[in-house]
């Protein structure tokens, strides 16, 4: 299959994005950019089209996908129930990175849903996608638009790299700015659950509805979790990434950068910009929390580019906004290998 690149550089190209939305209604696949990493996107009221997402990522298809929107009135085609906090939650934060779950009507595939009776749905901020969204005038099911277990795309590189000749379309829209996925909630039960932390925080939610839970599989691997991507292994590099955290973190990784170049292993460090620490292979993500989620994915695959054997991520941040989001999915993508210090 032949693999078309469409660049989006402002609204005066959005013209070009008209073949790939008349695809993606007739059930083609498509990857788009949001404003939290890339997505893959099909039809989500077209089981054919939803089943071609699962074998171009080698996804497991019991893994629930969230259905992008481009307006909060399509919600109700989707919804069987829209509780007054999921309503409240959609007008303040929509558009933008936050994923509601609610009861699913029985037009929903059960292939969108993993046969669960919610439906996770959202509306990006990001103008290509909407303009897409709004040409196609479908519900387009989409996560990301990687290949299954590798970190997120947040560029149209990272897309290209993973899916270049097995999808028709990819829309090249810039880098994303959040860089992780979005807030994913749970308003289906008595108390409102946070599933997946992302660009939205705890706190902001709470300002708005009151108290909210976090579900317990973030923080015990023996639960299973509801949230979409949230079920197996995600965003790991090919090298053995380790996540060092603590006031002596710059200095930990120095000594363990030390040991593993002696080995003659190569070496790579994810770090702030203020910190100095030798290693083969440096990447500076920045020196706010913001700036560091939204690098986070793109330095993972740098450094597989850059053909590193051993990451070290020195994380200091560690406070409870997007600081969360970023250990959330930084310790997955380590698989345990956390040093506090």
């Amino acid at each position: 299959m032949e693999t078309k690149l469409i660049k989006i550089e402002s609204k005066k190209d959005f013209n070009k994005l008209t073949e790939a939305a008349e695809a993606l209604a007739d059930g083609a696949l498509v990857a788009f950019p949001t404003e939290t990493v890339y997505g893959l996107g099909a039809n989500a009221l077209n089981e054919n089209a939803v089943s071609e997402i699962f074998k171009a990522k080698g996804r497991p298809s019991d893994n629930p996908l969230i259905v992008h929107i481009f307006d909060i009135g399509q919600v109700e085609m989707l919804a069987e129930e829209i509780k007054p906090c999921a309503k409240a939650l959609m007008e303040k934060f929509w558009p933008g990175p936050l994923t509601v779950i609610v009861k699913r009507k029985e037009c929903v595939p059960d292939c969108v849903t993993a046969g669960l009776d919610t439906v996770a749905i959202r509306m990006p901020s990001n103008e290509v996608a909407i303009k897409l969204l709004k040409l196609s005038g479908v519900p387009v099911a989409a996560p990301s638009a990687n290949t299954s277990g590798k970190p997120s795309p947040t560029k149209a590189s990272h897309v290209y790299s993973d899916l270049n000749g097995k999808i028709p379309y990819i829309i090249d829209g810039g880098a994303s700015k959040v860089g992780l996925e979005s807030t994913v909630i749970d308003t289906t039960e008595d108390e409102p659950k946070i599933l997946r932390p992302g660009g939205i925080t705890k706190k902001q939610i709470e300002e708005v509805i009151g108290s909210v839970l976090y579900d317990p599989a973030l923080s015990d691997p023996s639960k299973t979790p509801k949230a979409p991507g949230m079920k197996y292994k995600h965003y790991a590099p090919k090298a053995e990434l380790t996540v060092i955290l603590g006031e002596k973190a710059t200095e930990e990784a120095q000594k363990l950068c030390k040991v593993s170049m002696e080995e003659n292993i190569k070496t790579g460090v994810i770090c702030c910009e203020n910190e100095e620490i030798f290693a083969d292979f440096i990447i500076k993500c920045g020196n706010s929390a913001e700036k560091y989620a939204a690098g986070l994915f793109a330095a993972l695959r740098e450094m597989d580019d850059l053909g590193a054997e051993r990451i070290y991520a020195v994380l200091p941040f560690d406070g409870d906004g997007i600081e969360t989001a970023i250990r959330n999915r930084i310790f997955k993508a380590a698989a345990g290998r956390i040093v506090r210090c």
